[in-house]
């Protein structure tokens, strides 16, 4: 289906035959127990669910794609493809899910950790020497950074590199890593992959069938597999990402134009695209607390990609980067209507003392 529009992937993949009495959704496949003489055997193996998702998912990443029970699982199942002692080299600014992984990990002397400044793309490339995987997201979270994703992938390859791009805030339809040179990209599907923030999974899209296996392997022995459930509604959401997508954006760029010179924000982030603006407001800690503690329709959640709007003091978090500022507000904006959004977020900013 390599001809087809994204958007009609995103429908039409993952689907049973078109035949007489086949329904129109694969079920959902509630069984830890298949007969023996099969490809399933048991339960951690496989699923029908599960293998639905993973058609679309890798249809429209364009790679082989392995469900897992959530999105750091599927960090933990990449992590584990570097041998111990590795060196991974990953932003300063990243889901800090990401970065306490990370450092766990070297404090155990699994990995060797190097932090970057992702928008010094020559810095970022000097520190894959002797490295064995770069990892980044674009945008990161919060910051909003957009990497060049062929070039660091280019230069992290010629150090003999492994290319990992979290891609939850872009999604495929706003970036292909792997068509890029990628070599695995990585999905929180709980945000907008899924959409409707009911349920909690990860993904990862592999460009290298050896690395698929691998992953595989990973779940199966690490038992973080999805369940059949999650991975019916994941898959439900999924279907409706191109207008979900198209429709938050549209609101981000009009939040973005209406908050722009608000005398409250010393500054508004957003990389063009995706659900996610981060607004910097005046005052600091206090100020942005005060914001967040006084809406009507936006809900202070610390998660996004939902339909509905959610925001929250990034620092709030005690692993959060020290280079992000205090009072950095990051939104994830939903489908209200943009009017309402902004009226809303206006108001609660004017109200600040």
């Amino acid at each position: 289906m390599s001809h087809l529009h994204p958007e009609t992937v995103a429908v039409t993949a993952g689907r049973p035959a078109h035949e007489s009495d086949q329904p129109l959704n694969v079920p959902i496949h509630l069984a830890s127990t298949y007969v023996a003489g099969g490809e399933l055997e048991y339960g951690r193996y496989g699923n029908p669910s599960w293998a639905a998702f993973e058609d679309v998912l890798g249809a429209l990443e364009g790679g082989r794609c392995i469900s897992l029970a959530s999105g750091i699982a599927a960090t933990s199942a990449v992590l584990d493809l570097v041998a111990p002692g590795g060196i991974v080299v990953a932003p300063r600014h990243s889901y800090t899910g990401t970065i306490l992984q990370l450092e766990d990990r070297a404090a155990a002397g699994r990995v060797v950790l190097r932090l970057v400044d992702l928008t010094d793309a020559d810095a970022v490339i000097a520190a894959c020497e002797g490295a064995a995987m770069l990892w980044f997201e674009s945008p990161t979270n919060p910051a909003l950074e957009v990497a060049d994703i062929a070039a660091l992938t280019s230069g992290a390859h010629a150090h003999g590199a492994l290319v990992v791009v979290d891609n939850t805030f872009a999604t495929p339809l706003r970036q292909k890593p792997l068509a890029q040179g990628a070599d695995l990209v990585v999905h929180s599907a709980t945000k907008a992959i899924s959409g409707h923030s009911d349920l909690i999974m990860g993904a990862v899209i592999a460009a290298d069938a050896a690395h698929a296996e691998q992953l595989v392997a990973r779940r199966s022995l690490g038992g973080a597999v999805p369940s059949a459930f999650e991975a019916f509604l994941a898959l439900r959401g999924l279907r409706t990402l191109a207008v979900r997508l198209d429709r938050a954006e549209a609101t981000a760029r009009e939040l973005v134009k209406r908050l722009s010179d608000h005398p409250r924000l010393e500054q508004v982030r957003y990389p063009g695209f995706s659900t996610v603006v981060s607004i910097v407001v005046r005052g600091g800690a206090e100020a942005a607390d005060a914001l967040t503690g006084s809406t009507k329709l936006w809900i202070h959640a610390t998660s996004l990609g939902g339909v509905e709007s959610t925001f929250e003091r990034r620092r709030r978090w005690a692993a959060e980067a020290d280079t992000i500022p205090a009072g950095l507000v990051r939104l994830s904006v939903g489908l209200e209507h943009a009017d309402d959004l902004a009226d809303d977020l206006i108001r609660a900013l004017d109200a600040i003392g």
